[in-house]
């Protein structure tokens, strides 16, 4: 007989969803003051919350744009940095087997956040309330502190005087680190990095997070040939 699979409480499951939804969801006052000092009106910002949801791709585009980019580099650097949520999106479309009515609500909340706790659960139904919990309290508190965010930097003004425009890459490196966990994601940031301060100086705003993105091909080509070459060797070639 085979051993039936682990179940989780739906009263633990929902704890785990709120504490991530919460605790990311704040994050979004950070993109309302960037946003706002990066020049974009409040509505504008606003907007970015509603129909982008995605931090990552948020802060790429209003950051290359306060660095004088051209908006539609700064939409492309966005638009790869938020790729790779279609990919979660496959993983997440077996596990959780929606309904065909609610895919195109469910797809509007398919981030890093929704992802991991879903797949960190031990069965549908606990991946389904995560996903469901995760996605309304991220999506809900996320758009409310993009609002005052961007109503708090037009009240203050100058919000380089303040410093407040370190708190979006700030904030971006935070959620970004915990997720380097592997020596490939190491490497890839680190490269990344790199390229992206390196080339900083002597290419338009917007253009070192595109060539950034190289990193990523760079990487797992150099990891395929170590692969290969070891292969040759453990099979005597």
């Amino acid at each position: 007989m085979g051993v039936p699979p682990a179940t989780k409480p739906d009263r633990a499951v929902v704890r785990d969803a709120l504490g991530v939804g919460v605790a990311v969801g704040l994050s979004g006052f950070a993109f309302g003051v960037t946003s706002a000092g990066a020049g974009l009106g409040l509505l504008q910002t606003c907007a970015l919350s509603l129909l982008v949801f995605t931090g990552a791709s948020q802060f790429a585009l209003v950051g290359a744009l306060a660095a004088g980019g051209n908006p539609f580099t700064a939409a492309a650097g966005a638009f790869f940095l938020g790729t790779r949520n279609a990919f979660y999106g496959l993983r997440l479309s077996q596990l959780l087997a929606l309904p065909r009515s609610v895919r195109p609500l469910a797809a509007h909340w398919v981030i890093d956040e929704t992802a991991a706790v879903s797949l960190a659960q031990p069965d549908r139904r606990a991946a389904r309330i995560g996903f469901t919990v995760t996605g309304i309290t991220l999506y809900v508190l996320w758009n409310l502190t993009t609002l005052l965010g961007a109503l708090g930097a037009e009240a203050i003004g100058d919000t380089d005087a303040w410093g407040l425009d370190a708190a979006g890459p700030a904030v971006f490196l935070a959620l970004l680190a915990p997720m380097l966990r592997t020596a490939t994601e190491r490497a890839v940031a680190a490269i990344a990095v790199v390229l992206g301060l390196g080339l900083l100086p002597v290419l338009p705003a917007g253009v070192p997070v595109l060539v950034a993105a190289l990193a990523a091909p760079v990487v797992l080509g150099c990891q395929g040939r170590r692969t290969g070459r070891g292969g040759e060797k453990g099979t005597g070639r």
